[in-house]
């Protein structure tokens, strides 16, 4: 079992602030799509579950499904914690971006309810889980990598 170590090497300013810039833009493109959900969701909340006579049941669905990606975040922060530890906070962080990314298109790409009925809301959950999983393990990459490049 081959395991990645961190080589020190010392970075200039331009490299220092090229780092930041580029960490501080993967942890904003995880954040925009986790909450882009939250402000979208009262939006398409109908498209994804059973139209009945309360629209407020739709949202209440939707909501526990973002909040499914809150509890998911714990877990990704554990297992890229473990995956960055082995194979280095870059590849941590580039497959949390990849994953999020993976996960925004699987969502933007789902059917709708009247097209595939209870399919629609399960798989909703399945890319909000990989959202959830993603920012809870590239937020922590980011931190501790920013805060070894300091």
């Amino acid at each position: 079992m081959s395991t990645a170590t961190a080589v020190p090497q010392e970075l200039s300013n331009r490299g220092r602030i090229k780092a930041i810039l580029a960490a501080s833009a993967g942890n904003l493109i995880e954040w925009y799509d986790f909450y882009i959900y939250a402000f979208t969701a009262l939006y398409f909340s109908s498209q994804f579950f059973p139209k009945g006579d309360d629209p407020l049941i739709a949202l209440m669905q939707t909501s526990a499904i973002f909040a499914v990606g809150f509890i998911a975040r714990p877990i990704g922060g554990w297992f890229f914690g473990r995956y960055s530890d082995r194979y280095g906070r870059r590849a941590g962080m580039v497959l949390a971006i990849l994953l999020m990314g993976g996960g925004s298109l699987f969502i933007a790409a789902l059917p709708t309810y009247e097209q595939v009925g209870v399919l629609a809301p399960l798989l909703l959950l399945i890319g909000r889980v990989a959202q959830g999983f993603s920012t809870g393990g590239e937020y922590g990459a980011v931190a501790t990598y920013m805060s070894e490049i300091a």
